[in-house]
């Protein structure tokens, strides 16, 4: 057990000191932990959430299946496709939503063009009636 932890904290590209701090403990208790061949679930679970991964990420790792994984990921990658396919859902062009944000900034410029017009119009009145 104790070195999955170690490949996914160095995958995660984290020291034995940052796991460390974050557990409330020294460098070399992690060692240690890193070493062992079983660790208790509720120190697993601080273990888990310190990685960023849940415990049975932690549990189910392999080196075979992360090199998988990022083969995969450069396979799509190489593709042109995105990760988790995050921009082939919008539900809106943002393009049009440039076009709009133009429109506004231009009525916003035209409306403080007559709010001076009308302050030079309210003032020369007044030096006109002094």
């Amino acid at each position: 057990m104790g070195r999955k932890i170690s490949r996914i904290r160095e995958l995660r590209d984290m020291k034995q000191e940052a796991l460390a701090q974050a557990l409330g403990t020294n460098q070399q208790a992690i060692s240690a932990l890193e070493n062992s061949e079983t660790i208790d679930d509720e120190k697993l679970k601080q273990i888990a959430k310190a990685l960023g991964v849940s415990v049975e990420a932690l549990k189910n790792f392999s080196d075979e299946a992360a090199i998988n994984y990022f083969n995969n990921f450069y396979d799509n990658s190489a593709q042109g496709q995105i990760l988790n396919n995050s921009c082939t859902n919008l539900t809106f062009n943002p393009l049009e939503k440039l076009i709009d944000a133009y429109e506004e900034n231009k009525q916003l410029y035209e409306r403080l063009i007559q709010a001076e017009k009308d302050k030079v119009e309210y003032l020369e009145k007044i030096l006109k009636d002094k």
